[in-house]
């Protein structure tokens, strides 16, 4: 499998006031501790379900990139050369609103989960030109804890449809159907998140979700192009922690996996928020041999993220000791942030790229 370039820092001490994804908002105090778990209080109840840092990602420095001038576009589409190489930052040319693309638009829609015996919420952006007379491969996108299926669409900021509109109109990817589900996979429609490990259990439910009730519903109400290699996924925070675990019991399911700032849990550990039973024993992170493993496991987070520390690279340090193949890489300056978000989208799809190309 390629190697992308590794880049290590350590993650620096911050506080942080976070803003929740709706019209809510939630004051969050984060520092990070010497074992780089972060210990927070808050200015009112998280345990609600409202959205907030978690779920989809936080603004910052560069994200004027949308509004960037039609020379720095042309300038970084000449420069731009297809490779396998990781890029820590997305090239504002595919980051940009470019006045000649058609991009598609996020739609919502719901469907009936067997698994949690009720109805659920799922967006999906299809493309400008979507065609029953055609098929897409379709990627499978996860936000964070106390999100929804809004958080990571309903974040302009994640600049979601602009990487994949620009990257399908240069012609280096497919076009391509993005599902957001709800990952909240709770049985009790009272049940709601919380920093507890049995808040927590239904996020670690939606595997069953998504491979038993979301992805079938998928791929009989829309032109979807079905097998590993059309099939992808990638989160978040919590939903990169989910993004790993899924990827290490279902790896023949998905052909290109993105896990970017994973939230910690899926090995037993306690962190500032609340002890983590664990979803598998640390022996147990990684792909089975008889398996067949991810064409590209990307794993990934800022270098500065005041909110998950180093645990993505403990990860990435368990998958490396057993034995299982994967890229790590580290974003310089990074929070827990969209600039996160749009480097491992960025690096999945020029990762399918490449290999689609060669």
């Amino acid at each position: 499998m390629k190697k992308g370039k590794v880049i290590v820092s350590m993650a620096l001490m911050a506080s942080m006031m976070l803003s929740a994804c709706g019209t809510k908002n939630l004051e969050v105090e984060g520092m990070v501790t010497e074992d780089m778990s972060v210990e927070v209080t808050a200015t009112e109840d998280v345990s609600t379900g409202d959205k907030d840092m978690f779920a989809s990602g936080i603004a910052t420095e560069d994200n004027s990139a949308g509004a960037a001038s039609t020379a720095e576009i042309k300038e970084e589409t000449e420069e731009f050369v297809l490779n396998n190489e990781i890029e820590e930052r997305c090239p504002v040319t595919f980051t940009a609103t470019r006045g000649d693309v058609n991009y598609g638009e996020f739609i919502h829609g719901t469907y009936f989960s067997e698994t949690c015996g009720m109805e659920r919420g799922y967006t999906i952006l299809l493309p400008a030109d979507y065609s029953t007379d055609k098929k897409y491969p379709v990627l499978y996108l996860l936000h964070g804890i106390f999100g929804d299926e809004y958080s990571m669409s309903g974040d302009d900021n994640n600049k979601i449809k602009e990487i994949v509109g620009n990257m399908v109109a240069d012609g280096l990817i497919e076009e391509t159907i993005v599902v957001c589900p709800n990952m909240y996979a709770a049985t009790d429609p009272s049940q709601k998140p919380g920093f507890d490990a049995e808040a927590c259990i239904p996020y670690d439910n939606f595997i069953n979700d998504l491979v038993n009730d979301l992805m079938p519903y998928i791929e009989g109400e829309y032109s979807v192009l079905t097998g590993r290699e059309n099939t992808y996924l990638a989160g978040f925070s919590m939903g990169g922690r989910e993004t790993i675990y899924i990827t290490l019991q279902r790896p023949e399911l998905f052909g290109y996996v993105c896990a970017i700032s994973a939230a910690p849990g899926v090995v037993p550990t306690k962190d500032k928020f609340m002890s983590h039973p664990g979803q598998i024993e640390e022996s147990e992170m990684k792909i089975a041999a008889d398996a067949v493993a991810p064409n590209v496991f990307i794993i990934c987070c800022g270098s500065r993220d005041s909110v998950v520390g180093t645990y993505p690279k403990s990860y990435h340090e368990l998958l490396t000791a057993n034995g299982t193949d994967h890229i790590w890489y580290e974003i310089t300056g990074a929070d827990h942030d969209n600039n996160a978000i749009k480097s491992g989208l960025y690096n999945l799809f020029k990762q399918i790229a490449y290999d689609k190309q060669k």
